[in-house]
């Protein structure tokens, strides 16, 4: 596979702030829970959604990852990794959009099933394993022009959006999992 940099979810990356103790966030009403859920995300959609959930591929592929994603997995900055974007979807209406870094050393022994997830979410897999630890959490507030034209209309994308970024360890490897919660999952919350 040739090795690229280029994402389906943005035109540059994102700025990433580090989460400190007593720093205000300046985070409205209802991103607050999502932003700091320690528990799976995946199962919370579920059971937000029900049957409905599905995972969008959008890519999956070794790749250069960003460079400062590259830093805080502690990897050379041209070391390919495997890059995954992916839509969070009840039905049909994208919730959340993801990109997890994957190097390849954390791909050997038990984390080679995160090599071939296709549409099953990654916290399937993540949160089954008792080594799961979270070592750090970042956080972020995209404008719109920073999102792919195509990809925010399709998503309606207005107003800021709040993500999260956390390095995790499983064993003696690392991953990067971001995730950047759409306005129709506030949405969708106020409904239920």
């Amino acid at each position: 596979m040739p090795l690229t940099t280029s994402s389906p979810l943005f035109t540059r990356p994102p700025v990433w702030r580090p989460v400190r103790p007593g720093q205000s966030h300046h985070i409205p009403p209802g991103a607050e829970s999502w932003l700091f859920e320690q528990g799976s995300l995946t199962l919370r959609l579920r059971a937000l959604c029900g049957p409905e959930f599905r995972v969008r591929l959008l890519r999956q592929d070794w790749a250069q990852p960003y460079a400062d994603e590259a830093r805080a997995l502690g990897i050379p900055q041209l070391r390919r990794a495997v890059v995954r974007e992916v839509l969070l979807q009840c039905g049909g209406r994208p919730l959340v959009a993801a990109r997890s870094v994957i190097p390849a050393d954390t791909l050997r022994g038990a984390g080679h099933a995160l090599a071939r997830l296709g549409t099953r979410p990654l916290g399937e897999i993540l949160f089954r394993d008792p080594r799961l630890e979270r070592t750090h959490l970042e956080l972020t507030a995209l404008e719109p022009r920073l999102w792919r034209r195509e990809l925010a209309a399709t998503l309606g994308l207005a107003g800021k959006i709040r993500g999260r970024r956390s390095c995790y360890r499983i064993g003696p490897g690392r991953l990067l999992v971001a995730e950047f919660f759409l306005p129709a999952l506030f949405a969708l919350e106020q409904k239920s």
